[in-house]
Formats: C-alpha cells, structure tokens, sequence
C-alpha cells in the first residue's frame, strides 16, 4: 500500500478518528463511573458521620440527665464521647474518628480522642466552618484528580464529615469522621483495564470496518479506472457495473453514457474516413486511367486527347466538390459565432431560388416562392441561406425535367416554419431516419449520376441544429419530398455558442 495512495491516507484518518472517537467515549465513561464511586463514597462517609453524630448526641443527653448530674464532669464527658464513638471508627475499613474540643470557633483544636494514633485536622478550615455555623460540614481532600485515576492507581482522596456538638457544660466538641474509600478505589482499577481493552477493541474494529468499505468504493473506482484505461488504449467495448443506487453507480451509468456516446462518435468516424477514402478514390482512379490513355493515344488521336481532358476535368472538378463538402462539413462542426441580427427569411429564399433557377434553366423547372410580404425573425442569414441553398440544391438534383420545387413559409406561434417540397422520386420510408448521417445515399447509382456524396443534409441539419431549430423530413416515393425546418423567431443571443 502506497503511503500516499488513498486507502493510505484514508487508515491514517481512520485510525485517529476512531482512537479520539472511542478515547473519548472511554475517558467519558470512566469519568462516569469516577464520579458514582465518589459519589458513594461520599455518601458512605455521610452516613457514619451520621451514626457518629446520633452516638455522640445520645452520650450527651445521657450526661445532662439529673441521675448524672454528680458526674457531669469535663472528663467522664469526654470519656463518655470517646466510648460512644468507638463503634464507628470500627464499622466500615478504612474510616477513622477523631473528637476534638474547640473552646471557640477560632479557637486552636485540641484533640480528646482518635480512632487511629497520630490523628490530625484534616482540612481545618471545614472544621472552623462546621463549628461557627454549627451543623456538619462535608469535603473531600486529598483526591489524585480524574486523569491520574484513568492511566495511574485511582485515587478518591479522603471523604471528612466535621459534626458539631455542644457539651453541657457549655464547651464545643468536634468530631471528625473521615473515610477513605480503598473500596471504590479497587472497583475502579478493575474496571480501568477491561473499559481500556474494549477502547483498543472497538478502535480497531471501527479501523477494520472502514477499512473494508473504502476497499469497496476503491474497488468500484478501480473498475472505473481500468475502462478509463480501455477507452484511452481504444477498447470501447468496456461497460462497468451500475447495481446498486449509490453514488458510485450513478457515476458508472454516466461513463457508460459516455462510452456510448464515445463509440457511437468512434464508429461514425470509421465509416466518415472509409467512405470519404472511397469518395475520393473513384475520381482519382478515372483521372489516372484517363491520364495512361493520354500516353498511349493522347498524341495521335485528338478526339480522343480531347475526350480524356474532358474527363480528367470532370473527374477533377468532382474531387474538389466532394473536398469543398468535407471542408463545410469540417467547418459547420467547429464552434463558430453566429451572427445575431433581424432579417427576412422571405427575402433569403427567393434569392436561394433564383440562383438555383440559373444553375437549373435546361431542365425546365418550376420554382415558387413564399408569399409576397417580409417575415421577419432574428439569427444569422447567411447560414440559414446555406442550409436552404442545400435543400433547395437537393431538390432540383433529384426532380426530372418540368417539375416543381417550392419554398413556403409560415409563422406559427412563436417560431417560423420553412417547407422546402418537390416533385422528385422520393425517398423510401425506411431510409428517412437515416438522410441526415453523413455519407448517406438512399440510392447510390442516383448519387453518382447527380454529382452527390451524402453530406449536404448533414451540414443542413448541423446549421438548423446550431441555430436552435429543428429540421425533418416527409416523403412519399415516386411523389416528392418536404424538408421542414422549424426556427424560433426571438431567439437570444449566444444560445448558439
């Protein structure tokens, strides 16, 4: 694996997402489970306080009844304290009990008695708290902090409970309850190791699963990247897979399309340069057979001389006809600006007419024009009178002798139709999806007999189509042909670029 490549960079992303993902969600679940501990901690510290403090209170009641009244000295009182707190120093590991006397709330404390040798204030400003608002004051002290709990040995600190009491004899006494809470501490480090093994686990798990579905996407990219390799080695044959409705498919059914399209255009070009190779081959191969007649009786036989030149300029002329189509086609593909200005279409085919009527005098025809009057619309004349010279061309090429070729317009609605009908042989129903590819001939002896090779309808359709109209064709065979061509009146400017 290239530690550039996607999948590369894409683990590399993984694995820190998901180590800050699950790292969180543990740190957060350990601090969870911390702060219950504590709380429990906490709340068993309250309640020895509190057994302490009801222990402590019935000693007291106990020294001021009347019965007690020859003892209700300083020190049976304290001995009295120190007896009656004795069983909770004892009732749960880890706590302890310390009484304190207090003459006054600022006053030093001195200690009376302990549960554990060595006992000191704890936190001396809770004490002082407790005592001048007399009622129990709770802290804790000591505590290690949550982080150091989650990667070191837990540690709650000390849970104090300050109990204020006063003695009969008006003195203050202070017992301090502490707690430290070893218990909860060693529920926590056994936890802290399975919650971190299920951190590693699910890191590596959400790791894994990404992985296995960037492998997915980047084995449908694969398969998009080798039919790019095809289509640029020239295979168009490569369709890749579209199950599903996800993203990945959607792009598939778009490149497919394009192949399509591509092999469609690929296809198109073959058949353009062999038909074009063929075209261009018969007239050479006249003008070279004319040519070794020239040297063999050129220099004889005049007639004969004369005959060949006549052939070899016809041959030639039909050349150059057949390259100056190629050049218009070549051309009308090219992205050109149109020109955007008002004109009359009526105007634009009489003179397509009338310079087909002086090409066409010998063979008699008859040529009628749209009706008298402007129709106006907005494109580029020019090109529009190309397109209709060709269907006009097409026409008297194709009508015999004493026919008809007519060229009407109409507006309807916000478009401009133009008819271009004649009375020629036709065109079979079978070859009209098919007059405006390019080398197209429904009749190839008709084709060479008038001079044609298959690409006027092909520019015609490609000028139409770059002026924003629509172009079709109706014919009837032995009866005529109607070349429509719909064209939109207003039409904006740059839409054809």
């Amino acid at each position: 694996m290239r530690l550039k490549s996607i999948r590369a960079r894409v683990l590399y992303l993984a694995t820190v997402f998901a180590a800050l993902l699950v790292g969180s969600v543990t740190l957060v679940t350990y601090f969870v489970v911390a702060q219950s501990t504590v709380s429990s901690a906490q709340a068993t510290c309250a309640r020895l306080a509190s057994f302490a403090a009801d222990s402590s209170r019935r000693a007291v009641e106990k020294l001021a009844e009347p019965s007690s009244s020859a003892v209700e000295v300083d020190t049976m009182a304290w001995d009295a304290l120190s007896e009656s707190l004795q069983p909770a120093g004892d009732l749960i590991d880890g706590a302890s009990v310390a009484l304190w006397e207090a003459k006054g709330a600022a006053d030093p404390l001195r200690r009376v008695w302990s549960s554990q040798a060595g006992a000191r204030v704890r936190s001396l400003q809770d004490a002082r708290e407790a005592l001048r608002r007399g009622e129990a004051v709770s802290t804790t002290v000591g505590s290690g902090g949550f982080l150091a709990g989650f990667f070191t040995k837990a540690d709650l600190g000390l849970c104090i409970s300050y109990v204020p009491l006063e003695l009969p004899s008006g003195r203050m006494a202070l017992v301090e309850v502490s707690y430290k809470p070893q218990r909860e501490e060693r529920m926590l480090d056994q936890a802290r190791a399975p919650m971190v093994a299920v951190g590693v686990l699910a890191t590596a798990l959400a790791i894994l699963m990404m992985q296995v579905v960037m492998g997915w996407v980047l084995s449908l990219v694969d398969e998009i990247r080798r039919a790019a390799d095809s289509i640029d080695a020239g295979q168009l044959d490569t369709r890749l897979p579209e199950q599903g409705e996800h993203e990945i498919s959607e792009l598939a059914r778009s490149l497919n399309a394009l192949i399509d399209r591509l092999k469609k255009r690929a296809d198109a070009q073959t058949r353009f340069v062999a038909d074009a190779s063929h075209e261009l081959a018969t007239p050479v191969a006249g003008i070279r057979g004319y040519v070794n007649i020239l040297r063999a009786w050129g220099a004889e036989d005049p007639d004969m001389r004369d005959e060949a030149i006549a052939a070899i300029d016809r041959e030639s002329r039909r050349m150059a006809k057949l390259c100056s189509d190629l050049l218009a086609m070549i051309r009308s593909e090219e992205i050109l600006e149109f020109k955007h200005v008002r004109y009359d279409i009526n105007a634009v085919a009489r003179e397509v007419l009338a310079n087909a009527a002086t090409r066409y005098m010998d063979k008699n025809l008859e040529f009628l024009g749209p009706d008298e009057g402007p129709l106006a619309l907005w494109g580029d004349p020019d090109r529009i009178e190309e397109a209709l010279g060709i269907l006009v061309d097409n026409a008297c090429k194709y009508t015999p002798a004493g026919g008809r070729v007519q060229v009407s317009t109409r507006r309807h609605k916000d478009r401009v139709v133009i008819e271009v009908s004649d009375t020629g042989i036709g065109i079979p129903e079978e070859d009209l999806p098919n007059v405006f590819e390019r080398f197209y001939r429904s009749d190839a002896s008709r084709s060479k007999e008038t001079g044609g090779f298959g690409l006027g309808l092909s520019i015609a359709k490609h000028i139409v189509d770059a002026s924003g109209g629509m172009i079709w064709a109706r014919s009837k065979l032995g009866s005529g042909t109607t070349f429509i061509i719909s064209l939109p009146r207003n039409k904006q400017k740059g839409a054809n670029e």
